[in-house]
């Protein structure tokens, strides 16, 4: 038994290392990854303020336009004041001016506020480009900063991955085909040390449990490990068990 937990736990140490390093990669990978996309989404709020600003501009013109149709009936009907026939058509003129005015008035207020909410609009979206322009020059650094981590990392990846493959030539094909689904699950850790739990160095401990998931273990494991070429997992997260003389000989080695 000592011969394929030897070579499980050879295997286990480099999982380890890799499922570290790999998680390290990931790490400067992502946080690049993070900061291009907080500056693609600084960019998307610049380009919708932008686009509001211009819609809201557009609104604007519309109602300039209209003011100066309504001006030029203003103009019109004041003419037509002068050719007044009756003190009737006089009075019915003079109150389609006024209300022309009115409404006039109105519209000169809603096109100014829409001016100021453009203007509003354009410093918010002016802060936000100067915002994207921080962001970038960050990320630039971040790139700087983790593009030589990221080379190094890789490199030793693909180390560790070639000593993977030598060391899980010493492991037998189903029961790799195990270990690599429990590597995958645990991120690294198919493997699980049997901890004694209680007693005293005389009587010997009163229970056991695993490394892994600390549930309580059966002595049987324990028995079975010293005593038959079988291999022992945990009932309850299934790792591979070993015990810690197992350990302290793939040390050793």
């Amino acid at each position: 038994m000592e011969s394929k937990i030897t070579a499980l736990l050879a295997l286990q140490a480099v999982e380890r290392q890799l499922a570290q390093v790999r998680g390290r990669l990931r790490a400067r990978k992502s946080g690049v990854s993070a900061q291009q996309k907080k500056i693609d989404q600084l960019r998307a709020d610049y380009d919708a303020l932008r686009e509001k600003a211009l819609t809201r501009r557009r609104d604007a013109d519309r109602l300039e336009l209209d003011l100066r149709q309504r001006d030029e009936q203003v103009t019109k009907q004041r003419a037509a004041l002068n050719t007044a026939k009756t003190n009737k058509e006089y009075a019915a003129i003079l109150t389609h001016i006024n209300t022309l005015r009115a409404d006039n008035s109105k519209l000169e207020e809603e096109a100014l506020a829409i001016i100021q909410e453009v203007e509003v609009i354009n410093q918010d979206a002016a802060k936000l480009l100067a915002q994207v322009e921080q962001e970038q020059q960050r990320l630039t650094e971040i790139q700087n900063f983790t593009s030589g981590e990221i080379e190094r990392l890789e490199t030793m990846a693909a180390d560790l991955s070639q000593k993977r493959v030598a060391a899980a030539q010493a492991v037998a094909p189903e029961i790799l085909e195990q270990f690599d689904r429990l590597a995958e699950t645990y991120e690294g850790e198919a493997m699980a040390l049997i901890e004694p739990q209680g007693g005293s160095a005389r009587k010997g401990p009163e229970s056991y449990v695993c490394g892994g998931c600390y549930m309580t273990l059966s002595p049987e494991h324990v028995v079975a490990l010293l005593s038959r070429e079988d291999l022992r997992t945990c009932n309850n997260c299934g790792r591979i068990l070993y015990l810690q003389q197992h350990a302290d000989k793939a040390k050793s080695k």
